[in-house]
């Protein structure tokens, strides 16, 4: 008798789950094709008037869609798309949790964990719309987002949208990251200014399954490092630590996840390079202040006439630098997405970039001349992540 392939052992084992009430979720992620529209689609379980169903959200770059199926309609479904759609899927029940790849160069594979909720979660269908960070998080009050109860003050609406922006890319891309099933990882966020996003990186984290979770906040200002610190501790977040030094100088030796939001200038690329020397299998940064390239811009002859214009040489200057930044993350091992972090009306600095490490692929020697044809076509010859990679981009 043969044996059951890696899809066919998930696809049981999440109706087995839906059928004894044990399943609190399935997201698929890792999207396939160039024109694919969707992030990442989740399946959980609901109650209708009509039934138990399965609920499929399919989260596109500027919405949600939403469909409830039958059990049998719903497991087909989620066959089809195994495999031609997505390449991950993750399972998560009250007894285990499952991580399913398809890299299309080898057979599906199935890892199995354990389980990171103690009961699934209440399958009411008309629920309020779900905030992934808490408002009545005591940490929300103590660094001054919310009031008592957890009424968000007036001031920091846009402030506690951000937070749980971040949470909800945060998730997805914690899917990707081969991170799964581990209750430990270590969790940087340089930069951190007053620590809203780490805080929250953090919370999440131990709510979702990583229990062991550690996080260190990198923060020049003292004052805000003691702020932050005293914060943790009356929080009760044992794995949480602040202290105070310069991105650049901070030396970071091992870490799975490095954050670093609106470093300034060459920061940002800072960052990336202590992210990347020290193997972290997930980077995120949003970029500020790109004022390294501006003035080393030599551009085209077609575009030198758009470019005195200041404003477009600005914005000109931003993409190349995030352009190469990209192209350099992607060089050094990663998968890179480049998106809209949260909308301008919130703040003009909306930019994120990710990189998810892969395993090697032997393509690093194009990606290299990639890198170096971008920074030729603009006459770039030094870049300072470039440098601290020690990548020649004129060779």
């Amino acid at each position: 008798m043969n044996k059951p392939s890696a899809t066919d052992r998930l696809l049981a084992m999440f109706r087995e789950a839906f059928d004894r009430g044990t399943l609190v979720k399935l997201t698929l992620s890792r999207p396939r094709g160039a024109g694919a529209s969707r992030r990442n689609v989740l399946a959980r379980p609901v109650e209708l008037k009509a039934g138990r169903r399965l609920q499929f959200v399919d989260r596109h770059a500027t919405r949600d869609i939403t469909s409830n199926l039958g059990p049998d309609e719903g497991l087909a479904r989620l066959e089809r798309l195994l495999g031609a759609e997505f390449g991950r899927a993750n399972l998560y029940t009250t007894e285990r949790t499952a991580q399913w790849d398809n890299d299309e160069e080898r057979a599906p594979r199935l890892i199995l964990g354990k389980p990171g909720h103690a009961a699934a979660p209440s399958p009411a269908h008309d629920r309020a719309k779900k905030r992934r960070v808490d408002p009545a998080a005591a940490w929300l009050q103590a660094l001054g987002v919310t009031r008592a109860g957890g009424a968000v003050r007036a001031d920091m609406a846009a402030k506690f949208r951000q937070i749980n922006r971040f949470v909800e890319i945060l998730e997805p891309l914690m899917a990707d990251s081969r991170l799964g099933g581990r209750p430990a990882l270590r969790l940087a966020d340089m930069g951190c200014g007053k620590g809203y996003l780490t805080f929250a990186a953090y919370d999440w984290l131990r709510h979702s399954g990583w229990e062991g979770a550690e996080a260190c906040g990198v923060e020049a200002r003292p004052e805000l490092v003691d702020l932050c610190n005293r914060v943790a501790r009356e929080s009760g977040f044992t794995g949480l630590r602040f202290e105070a030094g310069s991105i650049a100088e901070t030396p970071i030796e091992a870490v799975d996840v490095l954050m670093a939001l609106h470093a300034c200038d060459t920061a940002t690329d800072d960052a990336l390079a202590n992210g990347i020397r020290a193997g972290a299998s997930l980077i995120l940064v949003a970029p500020c202040c790109h004022k390294e390239l501006r003035p080393r811009l030599q551009p085209p002859p077609a575009l030198a006439g758009s470019l005195r214009h200041g404003i477009l040489l600005e914005r000109h200057a931003e993409f190349v630098t995030d352009g190469l930044r990209a192209a350099l993350l992607e060089w050094a091992g990663y998968d890179t997405r480049v998106f809209e972090f949260i909308s301008t009306e919130h703040t003009a600095r909306n930019l994120m970039i990710a990189g998810i490490r892969r395993p090697p692929d032997g393509r690093r020697e194009e990606r290299a001349r990639q890198a170096r044809e971008l920074a030729a076509f603009y006459g770039i010859h030094a870049q300072r992540l470039a440098a601290r990679l020690g990548f020649g981009l004129s060779q």
